[in-house]
């Protein structure tokens, strides 16, 4: 048995997939209490073994320097509380890694606090918190 596609229904099946993609996921856009409870798996926070680097004014929100370091983790979550989509980056760390850090440039659309949470090896979860203002707003303020 044979299938012939027309080029009529390739199109729609084209057309059809790109707004399915266009449609934003439920993780862009999460909140940051439903984004730090999916990742938290209910696990309690503490602050101590993560070291969260930012800038305290960014004088362009277009580029901000942000690290984070938390030896023993097996993974690191970056949000940023104000911005539209506050997932940044998720850094994972396998068993081979030297050092559980990371460094990046984030954008931030507005004066806001930057989260890093670490899930560590035992499972346990770390979490420290950096407020950073800026003064020219980089998601399109």
């Amino acid at each position: 048995m044979t299938m012939t596609l027309s080029r009529r229904d390739a199109l729609l099946a084209g057309l059809s997939a790109f707004g399915l993609a266009a449609i934003p996921s439920l993780s862009m856009a999460a909140t940051l209490d439903e984004l730090t409870a999916a990742f938290t798996n209910g696990a309690a926070v503490s602050a101590d073994g993560i070291t969260l680097t930012a800038p305290e004014i960014a004088e362009n929100g277009n580029t901000v320097p942000v690290g984070v370091s938390a030896p023993g983790a097996v993974a690191i979550l970056l949000l940023a509380a104000g911005n539209p989509t506050p997932s940044v980056a998720t850094f994972t760390f396998g068993p081979a890694s030297g050092t559980q850090m990371a460094a990046t440039r984030i954008r931030l659309a507005k004066t806001q606090d930057v989260v890093a949470l670490a899930k560590m090896a035992d499972g346990s979860i770390r979490q420290a918190q950096a407020t950073v203002k800026v003064t020219i707003g980089g998601c399109g303020g």
